[in-house]
């Protein structure tokens, strides 16, 4: 039991490590390490057990958005109020919390995304648990939308939600990226009229009311 124990300690100590030296060389010049073998000598590592962890160097990127991802919807849960949220209340927090992760990993986020904010040039599997993991969320936020008439079911398109959440993830990150007003002020008010219109999209409209309307008629008849 206490081998088993050591060895999971020894590989999240060495799967931390190899995430933090990744960032630090990131910062440090700019760009991600020329190759996995120059990565592992000068951190120690034997390039053979860096495999034991990731295939490349997307994997550790992946690993770092997965981390941002569990240390924000760690601090939004931590809020004591948050139970008592709305559907909507509960986005917005997850984009603020978000925001304020993101803030600390600027630098590293810049060097590598700037170019490319989009996400156009990042590969999937870079994004891979990360993108996942929110779908994961939202679906639940959607789920809670429905339950409280937040969120109107609409058949072929209501499947869709998840995705179009994702796509103003990306918005969001792109608008940060590019921000340059004091505290990020404007990707606040993004992040509020983004959600305002996502939920606007998603939420009861004049033309559900009509459809109501026009069916309760019809079925009155």
């Amino acid at each position: 039991m206490e081998s088993t124990d050591s060895t999971i300690h020894y590989q999240a100590e060495t799967r931390e490590k190899i995430i933090k030296a990744f960032i630090e060389h990131v910062l440090e010049t700019g760009k991600q390490p020329v190759s996995v073998y120059k990565f592992t000598q000068g951190i120690g590592l034997p390039e053979e057990e860096f495999y034991n962890y990731y295939t490349s160097f997307q994997g550790v990127k992946g690993a770092v958005w997965e981390q941002i991802f569990d240390e924000t919807m760690a601090k939004m849960r931590a809020q004591e109020v948050y139970p008592s949220y709305s559907a909507r209340e509960k986005l917005l927090s997850f984009y603020y919390i978000w925001i304020e992760v993101l803030k600390r990993n600027r630098s590293y986020l810049l060097a590598l995304y700037e170019g490319h904010p989009d996400f156009k040039k990042v590969t999937p599997q870079e994004v891979r648990s990360f993108r996942l993991k929110f779908k994961d969320f939202a679906k639940g936020i959607i789920r809670e939308g429905k339950a409280n008439d937040e969120v109107v079911d609409r058949k072929y398109i209501s499947d869709k939600y998840d995705e179009a959440l994702w796509l103003e993830t990306l918005f969001i990150f792109q608008f940060w990226l590019k921000d340059t007003s004091v505290s990020f002020e404007k990707t606040d008010v993004a992040i509020e009229k983004s959600v305002q219109l996502v939920f606007d999209l998603i939420g009861r409209t004049a033309v559900d009311s009509f459809v109501d309307l026009a069916k309760f008629l019809y079925q009155s008849k």
